[in-house]
């Protein structure tokens, strides 16, 4: 979040606009934000290389606590605003932050989190610091003010260390080595995305997501590296992010299936009387999409989606547009980075076609912050490839297809099951808002396939559902696929970010802290 000459070049162009307010920060105005808390983070001893957190919801202040960083050689971890105490606490002091910046909306939290964090030696409270009696409470502005608005002495780049979602176990922090060079220099890997994604110097981004997870991360960042206007929603909501379309005319933007899904269930005379037609990129990314919701989409968007996978941990990197993805239905997109291998859990080579764990050629060094056991199990013997235990195959022209996270696979009678393909069905039911499929304990085969659903809001649960769904996916699975059950909620554990927080769901069957052995 960078913006280098585009700030003499274009002062008053905004930088980012929130969405729910109108107001506008220019890139100028950032600019100043983000060196007073360069200045300040360095008067409080953070030096190259040392790191802080931020932990709040998408905001005014949010962008210019990450561009500070950018700009001072800092790892900034970006916390998920939605974790409790406990969890943000174990964040905070796993990634030996020394600076917290939150707000009032998080304050709470971040107190009580910040009681286990030894290490943390100031928290920044933008707009409000209240009466907390912890000595090292601050108010953010009063903080910042006094510090120039100029460029610290020292500029060099700095990075964001994100944490896995947690999903499936503890969340793991990504720490890629920091090169000596100055902030206006991109890492290689945000090069080639500026290039992928299309940006140009006077575009108009729709960021809809949490500014925590990585993606949005990457994609408002090189928005404001290329001079242009990002428009940042508190929170999505399907009508009011086809509002922002047409009246900010939005050329790019970035979404998840979730949305996708939820834009698609909506009555089409609502969804379809909006102007999208400024639209040039639409990014979708995080989980993967169910065929036939992709399918809807680009025959309501027409060629402009395009998909992509590569993981947080930056291992490697597929993409495909369209026309590309019709070809090749199913696809997450041809590899573009790093070199792909599927591999059997004795790290054989399978056939084509055939789904193993996804390993790359690392396409840019990493390691789990604080973790070098897991960085190791994540490592080749040799030490040339990674993996993050996603499974899948790839075809003749080399487009991958995701089968599953390994951790989700469901072993019954002796038998691998796959649960996406079970959950990616359910979801187009007209009845299903929302589905998760797992693994729960039977004496007799050890495990067996249970659905958990989410109904629409005007749909009531009962037998009669459950049986036209037990029959909805028979007519579409093999029979090992279809679940034995159904159990319904209100709402599942998905992140904002789209991912399913299966975590929480198995630990009701299976006990809190149990962890399944593939």
């Amino acid at each position: 979040m960078y913006a280098g000459h585009y700030v003499e070049q274009h002062p008053d162009r905004p930088a980012f606009i929130m969405a729910s307010t109108g107001e506008e920060v220019t890139h100028a105005e950032l600019e100043a934000r983000a060196n007073r808390l360069a200045h300040a983070l360095r008067d409080h001893g953070l030096g190259p290389g040392d790191h802080y957190s931020i932990f709040m919801e998408n905001n005014d202040r949010y962008l210019e606590a990450c561009a500070a960083g950018e700009r001072s050689g800092l790892y900034y971890t970006c916390i998920n605003s939605y974790l409790t105490a406990e969890e943000v606490a174990y964040i905070v002091d796993n990634s030996d932050s020394q600076v917290l910046i939150t707000s009032p909306a998080k304050r709470e939290v971040a107190l009580a989190a910040a009681s286990d964090c030894p290490k943390l030696t100031a928290i920044l409270v933008v707009d409000e610091p209240g009466d907390s009696g912890d000595e090292r409470v601050r108010d953010f502005v009063e903080a910042t003010s006094p510090f120039p608005d100029t460029p610290i002495a020292d500029e060099q780049l700095g990075t964001p260390m994100l944490y896995s979602s947690g999903t499936t176990g503890r969340p793991k922090g990504i720490a890629r080595p920091l090169p000596v060079q100055p902030p206006g220099e991109m890492m290689p890997l945000f090069q080639f995305l500026t290039g992928l994604w299309h940006y140009r110097e006077d575009m108009i981004y729709l960021s809809p997501a949490p500014l925590y997870h990585s993606a949005p991360q990457a994609a408002v960042n090189l928005t404001i590296r290329i001079g242009g206007t990002v428009i940042i929603m508190e929170r999505f909501d399907p009508i009011e992010y086809l509002r922002l379309v047409e009246q900010y005319q939005v050329t790019h933007t970035q979404l998840v299936p979730t949305m996708f899904s939820r834009m698609l269930k909506m009555p089409e005379e609502e969804r379809t009387r909006f102007d999208l037609s400024s639209l040039e990129i639409a990014v979708h990314a995080a989980a993967p999409c169910p065929v036939q919701v992709k399918e809807q989409m680009i025959e309501w968007w027409g060629p402009i989606i395009h998909e992509y996978y590569g993981a947080t941990e930056g291992l490697g990197f597929t993409a495909c547009n369209s026309e590309e993805w019709l070809a090749h239905k199913g696809s997450v997109g041809k590899v573009m980075l790093g070199d792909l291998h599927i591999l059997d859990d004795e790290m054989n080579e399978l056939p084509m076609g055939q789904p193993g764990t996804i390993w790359f050629k690392t396409a840019t060094p990493f390691e789990y912050h604080n973790d070098p056991g897991k960085t190791a199990e994540s490592t080749s013997p040799d030490g040339t490839m990674t993996t993050v235990g996603d499974v899948g195959y790839v075809d003749e022209d080399n487009f991958l297809y995701l089968t599953d996270r390994k951790t989700f696979m469901i072993i019954s009678g002796g038998v691998n099951i796959y649960p996406q393909e079970t959950e990616d069905l359910l979801i187009t039911h007209p009845k299903i808002a929302d589905a998760a499929v797992i693994g729960v304990p039977n004496e007799d085969l050890g495990e067996e396939v249970k659905a958990i659903v989410q109904t629409m809001p005007d749909v009531e649960p009962g037998d009669d559902l459950t049986d036209e769904l037990l029959a909805f996916c028979r007519e579409h699975l093999s029979r090992q696929k279809v679940p034995r059950s159904i159990d319904y909620r209100d709402e599942l554990p998905r992140l904002p970010t789209g991912k399913l927080y299966k975590r929480k769901l198995r630990d009701e069957y299976w006990g809190e802290g149990t962890q399944k052995i593939v």
